[in-house]
């Protein structure tokens, strides 16, 4: 019951992250911005997937592909912006 309840807490957090970096992204249209607002809302619903799964393992490998996804979402992001910037 109370690991329902973090994971709830940590879905919920998670979807607060990402609407917040969305906001950063209406307002300055940075790609990284969207990047980061992407990856919070992806892990998010990979959290709440925990809350209607009986036997919920962080040991799967599609928990982890989901988070590699995530991270090289943001590492793609970064790279573009670095390699965009005028010198």
């Amino acid at each position: 019951m109370i690991e329902g309840f973090l994971i709830g807490i940590i879905a919920c957090a998670s979807a607060v992250a990402g609407l917040f970096f969305l906001r950063f992204w209406r307002r300055t249209g940075d790609a990284l911005f969207l990047a980061f607002a992407l990856a919070f809302l992806i892990e998010a619903l990979n959290r709440a997937r925990f809350l209607f799964v009986d036997d919920a393992s962080e040991g799967t490998a599609t928990i982890y592909l989901v988070r590699l996804f995530t991270y090289l979402l943001i590492l793609t992001a970064i790279v573009r912006k670095n390699l965009a910037a005028p010198r």
